[in-house]
């Protein structure tokens, strides 16, 4: 194990292992933390496809791992799941934590180019670059990897996959925030982040990214609760991706789910839905 991890926790769950480490990292500038689920028999001789998971506001690295209850299918699938953190800790912007949907645990996945945000809010290089060199170093895990993700994690989630074909195997999400140009969190964030030309905002948003992707147009798993107050202020917008996909002809499912809202108790219900789809990619042979 690099010299660089140190672990913060270990438990046992259906016969695999979650622990927790903390790093320093070199994109973000700034020590870092992440949960890492491995399902039993992972080893270098038998090394494993990787999930990573982006949670949503004020989230950190334990949130899913602990609340989802999504390492029993994890260890059934035979695959590993990482939990970054959604943001820096402790950049020293002087308003990041003012608001708690913008700055310390809403990152939003992006990389700032703004005064003051630029030099710590890295997000997307940190997940899409320098973790995964991290963990494929460090664990017994193969390149291949999927990505999924909750509300902002879910805007993570599907930027990601849709900015880099190729990287993801596939991505799923649970009421992401499916088109942040056009709703008050991403107006919020992405001007924050990336200042007033809305030209930039739409290089982060999926409703937009949906289009112009060139990889393999593996059918994209989306839940959504039908209760959700988030959904009814007009923060998720999946309707306007379903309409981007329908038009770019990319397979998506969309799920709106009878009862159900924007939390945990929802997540864990088609968790292991979530699992099984990415596994139907990643252990495909």
């Amino acid at each position: 194990m690099a010299s660089q991890l140190k672990r913060l926790g270990l438990n046992k769950s259906f016969g695999g292992f979650v622990t927790k480490w903390e790093h320093f990292s070199a994109v973000l500038g700034l020590t870092a933390k992440f949960s890492i689920f491995m399902p039993a028999g992972a080893s270098n001789d038998a090394r494993v496809h990787c999930l990573y998971f982006l949670s949503g506001l004020t989230c950190n690295e334990d949130n899913f791992i602990q609340k989802a209850g999504a390492t029993r299918e994890a260890n059934a699938q035979h695959l590993a799941i990482v939990c970054p953190d959604t943001s820096p800790r402790g950049a020293g912007v002087p308003t990041e934590d003012d608001n708690w949907d913008f700055g310390t645990g809403a990152g939003f996945y992006v990389d700032a180019t703004t005064d003051g945000w630029k030099k710590n809010y890295k997000m997307y290089s940190y997940v899409t670059k320098e973790l995964p060199a991290l963990i494929e170093e460090n664990f017994p895990v193969t390149n291949r990897k999927s990505v999924f993700g909750h509300s902002m994690g879910g805007h993570g989630a599907l930027s990601l996959y849709l900015k880099n074909p190729g990287l993801y195997q596939s991505a799923s999400a649970f009421s992401p925030i499916c088109n942040p140009t056009n709703c008050p969190w991403g107006k919020k964030a992405l001007s924050g982040y990336l200042g007033n030309d809305e030209a930039d905002w739409k290089e982060w948003d999926s409703s937009q990214l949906v289009s112009g992707f060139t990889g393999q147009r593996n059918e994209i798993l989306i839940d959504q609760g039908a209760e959700d107050g988030f959904l009814k202020d007009g923060q998720l917008l999946p309707e306007a991706f379903a309409e981007a996909c329908q038009a770019s002809k990319h397979p998506l499912t969309l799920r709106m789910q009878e009862g159900y809202d924007h939390s945990y108790f929802f997540i864990s219900s088609f968790v292991d839905d979530h699992i099984k789809h990415h596994s139907s990619f990643l252990n495909a042979q």
